[in-house]
């Protein structure tokens, strides 16, 4: 990918920055701090120097072997005040500037004092200069001698070199560096946590992308179908879509809605109850928000362990069963399809390779056995369904049985020719693919060799008795009192605890029963019992028996 055309994330922008201004902050201070350090010390060092040459040249015995110019006598003193001085030279000389004593340079003695600046000292003036001398270039100070009539009679030049002094400034400035160095990667330290919180507080966005998805959702929330609500912890409305104020009739822009409370735009009713939102989230529950049936569902919004508020969704009920009939329809007639191609392709595949191999005997056989139990399933199938759609929904499931290595085993006496009062065939359909489908799945998973699932459809003049029956790994104890609940599923996966329940409605509502049992050795089996007329019609029945 061409430079150009990397993205570099907010996090290592941030970061960059971070540690780019920390850098060049840093490198200011430490320019500044450098030529300051060098400044002070060299105001520091003049004053030592000064201070070192006048005290000097205020010593008698000095003040003496000068006006004498005794030479041996004032280099033995001097050598005593050399060694306990840190300056880089310290030179006396006569009033004629000749060199009486060098602390360096003994062989300099009677030659003569270099640097341009004896003049203003022989007049009597001490100065400070920084001049290059025998030495080289030096900070130094030249104090008079005085005799005792007060004329002056020799120089004293206490200096320390230059390169002596950027020596120090240097040392001082490698420790303040090295500390600036620890500082500068405690920075970056923090830099890279810091922007990694800033980060994780915007989930992983970029500014560019949050941009984006403030527009997006203000888009979203408009283009979606279902009603939209969000509200914060005092039920106040934060956003509504356009769909919920066309669902719930309200006129009011989105605008005007927003902060009010909850129970201003929808009349008061249980699912705002305070203390179940705080309870538990809900899905698809039933509700009537003002005068439309709706199936709504409410989840809660919570950031870093504190809520935040509410999402709440819900869709026409009227327009969700209407939709949910067809799907149901259409989904069982892909599933058929599916597992029937999937069947016919391996057969197509078993055959092609015994014509391959020229194996004509034993292709003739595979295809006539294949055709054999095929007709004969769909002919007991026939024979005894007068429901082709309940035929179509027990040969797919036969088949998808086979494709998982279970097979599904009828009852000889299944019989099922008439419609019932108390339940459509939709419902009955829903009933008996739930049904099958938890027996594979518990089938399954149990040992191998799988057992067949055993199945009994039976309709006779008071009701239609279902019955499945496997040897899976049967209900766990902690659930087995539960299992018709909602939300409660026996599968591993793939079901959220709606199969048993929607069982139960469909029974419930027919005004039947459910016998749940265990099925020695292991395994469970479903007995349900739906009248085949409804109340009225059975107590005209029994009226008319008596």
């Amino acid at each position: 990918m061409p430079v150009a055309a990397m993205k570099v994330s907010f996090q290592i922008k941030l970061f960059i920055s971070l540690v780019a201004f920390f850098s060049i902050l840093f490198a200011a201070l430490g320019g500044y701090y450098y030529f300051d350090v060098g400044r002070q010390l060299y105001q520091e060092m003049s004053i030592r120097a000064r201070i070192q040459a006048e005290e000097i040249a205020l010593i008698p015995d000095v003040r003496k072997e000068v006006a004498q110019k005794d030479i041996p006598d004032l280099a033995r003193l001097m050598n005593k005040f050399a060694r306990h001085s840190d300056a880089s030279f310290i030179v006396v000389g006569d009033n004629q500037a000749l060199h009486l004593y060098h602390s360096v340079y003994p062989d300099r003695v009677g030659s003569r004092l270099v640097g341009g600046d004896n003049q203003a000292v022989l007049a009597g003036q001490s100065t400070t200069t920084i001049r290059k001398g025998g030495l080289g270039i030096s900070l130094r100070h030249k104090a008079p001698i005085f005799d005792d009539a007060g004329q002056v009679v020799g120089i004293v030049s206490v200096g320390y070199l230059t390169s002596y002094l950027d020596n120090i400034t240097v040392s001082k400035m490698i420790n303040i560096l090295v500390a600036a160095m620890l500082l500068l990667v405690a920075l970056f330290v923090f830099s890279w946590f810091f922007t990694r919180s800033i980060k994780r507080q915007i989930f992983s966005l970029e500014p560019r992308e949050i941009g984006l998805l403030v527009r997006q959702q203000k888009a979203l929330m408009e283009s979606i179908y279902e009603g939209v609500i969000a509200i914060d912890n005092n039920q106040r409305i934060e956003v509504i879509n356009q769909a919920a104020r066309h669902l719930l009739g309200l006129e009011q822009p989105s605008g005007a809605l927003r902060g009010q409370h909850i129970n201003e735009v929808i009349l008061p009713q249980p699912f705002f109850d305070p203390g179940a939102m705080l309870q538990a989230d809900t899905h698809d529950e039933l509700c009537r928000f003002n005068q439309l049936t709706v199936l709504a569902s409410r989840v809660r919004i919570m950031l870093e362990d504190q809520l935040q508020g509410w999402v709440i969704t819900f869709r026409d009920r009227n327009e969700i069963d209407a939709l949910s009939a067809q799907l149901s329809q259409v989904k069982r007639y892909m599933d058929n399809l599916r597992i029937m191609r999937h069947e016919q392709l391996n057969r197509m595949t078993t055959l092609s390779g015994l014509l391959h191999m020229k194996r004509y005997d034993d292709a003739i056989r595979y295809i006539e056995s294949q055709s054999e139990h095929a007709q004969e399933l769909l002919d007991f199938l026939s024979a005894r369904f007068a429901s082709p759609t309940l035929c179509g929904l027990l040969l797919g499931k036969a088949a998808r049985a086979r494709e998982k290595g279970v097979e599904i085993s009828f009852d000889p006496g299944c019989r099922m020719e008439g419609e019932l009062e108390t339940l459509g065939e939709q419902e009955i359909i829903s009933i008996i693919g739930n049904l099958l489908d938890n027996a594979i799945e518990a089938t399954q998973q149990a040992g191998q060799p799988h057992l067949p699932v055993e199945i009994l459809i039976l309709q006779n003049d008071r009701e239609l008795i279902i019955e499945v029956a496997d040897r899976g790994i049967g209900i766990a104890p902690e659930i087995r009192d539960r299992i018709f609940e909602r939300g409660i599923t026996t599968k591993s996966r793939g079901d959220h605890g709606i199969g048993l329940y929607l069982i139960a409605s469909y029974v419930t509502q027919a005004g039947g029963s459910i016998e749940v049992n265990d099925n020695a050795p292991q395994g469970t089996v479903f007995s349900l019992f739906i009248p085949v007329h409804s109340n009225a019609r059975q107590q005209q029945e029994a009226d008319n028996e008596k």
